[in-house]
């Protein structure tokens, strides 16, 4: 190894945690957080999409000593002090979880959102945002309490950068909003709601004069504003998925409704997250290419040269793994014995993924790898 390059592999990396959204399942963001906190591996960034984009808030808008209690507290809040749940299995539990749902549903949930009475079917024509089933001003309120805006917009680099995804309404196009880079971006409890407004259930959120629904519905990965970036170096990418793409066949029709979901948003996940980092990997020896021979010859492909030409990433991509006892609408189950499994979950993935540090044993020449956390198995890939 020559010794440019051996000197860049210790340096450290920057980290980044992208968190992706999945409503409950979110719980499992805490464990993986926690994890990488006891490690002393505080993210230089967060980016998040939908209850990722709300656990990113909480994180980045606190110091490093609080993120935690704070995230445990948001977890609190929006959650019922039930833990009757852990005493139950099978199918007992999977009733009551079942029941927890309905609560949800018929009552709302505390510190996030309540049910719209009278129902907005009864109408042909309301305001954009009131055309949902739910109203998510309490959520506004959880996120002023939880989060310091301060921190997070303050310019004098003291806090963590910070992206949100959100889908624009009228074009269909993700937008990111990002503490750093947006011109005039002032991150507030609207931009964050914004990327959590999945319809039908939560309303549109109005930010500068344009409607917004959750990144979600155009890509539930928000990997894209990590690889927007023009920095060079080693970015370290902790990649906390929700959704899994493989699974068995459904043998009941609750069965299939959650591997509809899981279908439906873990595919596009994966195809972005190798589709980014193969990308980078043909820029990357472009840029090298393009450092040997004359520009000319590679003058078609000068705008992907000329981008992130020195950056390498690796992507740690834990995928939750439910229990058994989960039920398709888990994504809308916020039991606090459901939080506490996931959460539980979380944590053991992300230890595993830190004990065995696959990116350690990466060569310095590869531009992006992929390091898939499954369970307590793991495997890595060079895309192309």
């Amino acid at each position: 190894m020559a010794a440019g390059q051996a000197a860049a592999s210790k340096q450290k990396p920057k980290i980044a945690l992208v968190l992706q959204g999945g409503g409950a399942l979110g719980a499992y963001h805490i464990g993986a957080y926690q994890a990488l906190h006891e490690a002393g591996l505080e993210p230089d960034w967060f980016s998040g999409i939908s209850i990722g984009a709300i656990n990113a808030c909480v994180l980045a808008g606190n110091k490093p000593e609080h993120r935690l209690s704070q995230l445990e507290a948001l977890w609190e809040d929006i959650s019922r002090d039930n833990m009757t749940g852990l005493y139950l299995h099978g199918s007992l539990r999977r009733l009551y979880n079942q029941f927890n749902f309905m609560e949800a549903v018929w009552m709302g949930q505390p510190n996030f959102w309540t049910p719209r009475f009278p129902s907005p079917l009864l109408f042909n024509d309301v305001d954009p945002q009131a055309a949902s089933f739910c109203d998510t001003a309490p959520m506004r309120n959880t996120l002023q309490r939880l989060a310091n805006f301060e921190l997070i917009n303050a310019t004098d680099g003291s806090g963590a950068r910070l992206s949100l995804g959100a889908t624009k309404v009228t074009t269909g196009e993700l937008k990111f909003f990002d503490n750093r880079t947006t011109p005039k971006c002032k991150i507030g409890p609207e931009h964050v709601l914004a990327s959590g407004s999945l319809p039908p259930g939560f309303p549109a959120t109005e930010v500068d004069g344009e409607l917004y629904w959750d990144g979600g519905c155009v890509s539930n990965t928000p990997l894209d504003a990590i690889f927007q970036d023009d920095s060079d170096g080693h970015t370290l990418v902790f990649m906390v998925d929700l959704w899994d793409s493989h699974g068995a066949a459904p043998r009941n029709m609750d069965e299939v409704n959650w591997r509809q979901k899981q279908i439906q948003y873990a595919s596009r996940s994966s195809e972005n997250i190798r589709s980014l980092a193969a990308r980078h990997n043909h820029r990357r020896v472009l840029h090298q290419l393009s450092q040997k021979v004359d520009v000319k010859a590679v003058s078609d492909h000068l705008d992907l040269a000329a981008h992130n030409g020195n950056a390498h990433f690796d992507i740690v991509h834990l995928i939750y793994q439910p229990a058994s006892d989960q039920i398709s609408d888990s994504d809308a189950e916020f039991s606090r014995p459901s939080i506490l499994e996931r959460r539980n979950v979380g944590y053991a993935d992300m230890k595993k993924a830190l004990a065995e540090s696959p990116w350690v044993k990466k060569s310095p020449n590869v531009g992006t790898a992929v390091h898939t956390v499954r369970g307590q198995q793991i495997s890595s890939a060079v895309p192309a």
